[in-house]
């Protein structure tokens, strides 16, 4: 949205907008997902988004409002446990743990070996809903 943002609510407005981190310093709890079908449904471009601040259009290279950057632990933990607690969720998904539902996904990269940068190219290689293999990459 930092494509558009401050030219259709103003720097002032754009600038309290998208506030992760200042919203995580005040002690609000972050859930992250996808606006699909009107953005993409990929959520490591969300991640990209939250740990870079930067736009895929390349607009915003070094962050747009990079004081609100999120760490690559807190945009993960926002797609993961604090999303399953705003489904009212938590004790069954958002964590990997004995007696969950087992929900996870393997990345063709280690998100914390690589740069920022290349977080928006990872790919997913297996996906696991319920324990069961749901996906498997070729």
């Amino acid at each position: 949205d930092g494509r558009w943002a401050e030219k259709r609510i103003g720097e002032e407005r754009a600038r309290t907008s998208y506030a992760w981190r200042s919203m995580l310093d005040a002690g609000a709890p972050l859930a992250f997902g996808t606006d699909w079908p009107v953005a993409p449904l990929n959520p490591l471009l969300g991640v990209y988004a939250a740990v870079t601040r930067a736009t895929l259009d390349g607009k915003h290279p070094g962050g747009w409002f990079p004081e609100q950057r999120l760490t690559l632990e807190e945009a993960l933990r926002a797609y993961t446990q604090g999303s399953a607690y705003a489904a009212f969720e938590e004790k069954e998904k958002g964590t990997i743990a004995p007696g969950k539902l087992a929900d996870l996904v393997v990345l063709s990269d280690d998100l914390f070996s690589i740069p920022p940068a290349r977080i928006k190219d990872v790919r997913v290689v297996l996906t696991v809903v319920g324990g069961k293999v749901v996906y498997q990459a070729e």
